[in-house]
């Protein structure tokens, strides 16, 4: 894991710009956050296929939608509050139902929204989502994998798909350069006494957690769950079958995000003890991201105590 950190909405933004250079079908949409989102840096570049809809979220994935079904490959950008919860039905009656090849990016989810507080804090977006048939789910480990995926989003258009950005900085845990496979589970790290499952910022976390539990003599191995729809259920499969136990982290409510997912794999498949690192039935506050992924009990070291936990339970 490299010493240096990068939005992942950042990310997204640079490569996006990219991606439109290469493909003159790329428009972007914004709700009036362009600077937030980081859209603007394409709409700088390339304004004829930059569309400021205004505070109108739901209008802008009706448009998004219609200009799908016109042949051009549209990005819906705005916070996941909103792509997720305002404008949850049309995403839901317009993009999901017919199977429309709508890329909505949503920045800012989760507690690392920081100082905005609760009402911004987005904790049950990919529950929100992964629910919709049809829809598609991606929650990028760091910034490499974000400018991956989002030129991998680019090119697909086998219907719609959500993708999950931060607001704030992630540690790089992809030392080698942008890669992204989607559909399957990216281990990071072999381990053989439990399994560490985490998505976004908490991949970072999992990684710091194999390291305290390695110098306590245990082998950990982390998996990097960026697709968390489709889930790659013979990845987790073989992962508990080799480890006979397994941890979920995620920025996320606990109830139907990366930890549901991952025990209804396992629960009809391989089961094996479970321990999810999540919110647990609660909303954010207004903090620091560092503090409130603290107060939430989002840490490398609540990982470590629920590798501990599993392992007991195994026996």
């Amino acid at each position: 894991m490299s010493a240096k950190a990068e939005a992942t909405r950042k990310a997204f933004g640079a490569a996006l710009a990219e991606a439109g250079a290469i493909d003159e079908r790329i428009v972007v949409l914004t709700a009036d956050l362009g600077g937030s989102t980081q859209a603007a840096v394409f709409g700088k570049r390339f304004p004829e296929r930059f569309f400021n809809i205004g505070v109108a979220e739901a209008n802008m994935m009706g448009i998004a939608a219609g200009m799908a079904m016109a042949g051009l490959r549209p990005f819906a950008t705005t916070f996941s509050v909103f792509a997720t919860g305002k404008a949850w039905e049309q995403v839901r009656q317009v993009i999901a139902y017919p199977k429309v090849p709508v890329r909505v990016v949503a920045t800012h989810a989760g507690l690392t929204v920081g100082e905005d507080g609760a009402s911004h804090q987005m904790l049950e977006d990919i529950a929100n989502m992964r629910v919709l048939p049809n829809m598609r789910v991606i929650v990028p480990a760091d910034g490499p994998e974000a400018t991956a995926a989002t030129h991998f989003l680019a090119g697909y258009d086998d219907g719609p798909v959500y993708m999950r950005l931060a607001r704030a900085a992630f540690p790089v845990v992809h030392d080698a350069g942008p890669t992204f496979t989607f559909g399957k589970l990216d281990a990071l790290a072999e381990g053989s006494d439990v399994v560490l499952f985490a998505c976004g910022v908490m991949v970072s976390r999992a990684l710091e957690a194999r390291e305290m539990l390695s110098a306590e003599g245990v082998s950990a191995a982390v998996v990097n769950v960026s697709t968390i729809k489709p889930l790659d259920a013979d990845g987790v499969v073989g992962w508990a079958q080799r480890c006979g136990c397994a941890v979920a982290a995620e920025e996320h409510q606990a109830a139907g995000g990366l930890g549901s997912a991952l025990a209804e794999v396992l629960s009809e498949h391989q089961p094996v003890p479970l321990v999810r690192v999540a919110v647990r039935d609660a909303f954010g506050q207004s903090g620091a991201a560092e503090e409130l992924l603290t107060h939430y009990g989002l840490t490398a070291e609540s990982i470590a105590d629920a590798a501990r936990k599993t392992m007991n339970m195994r026996g």
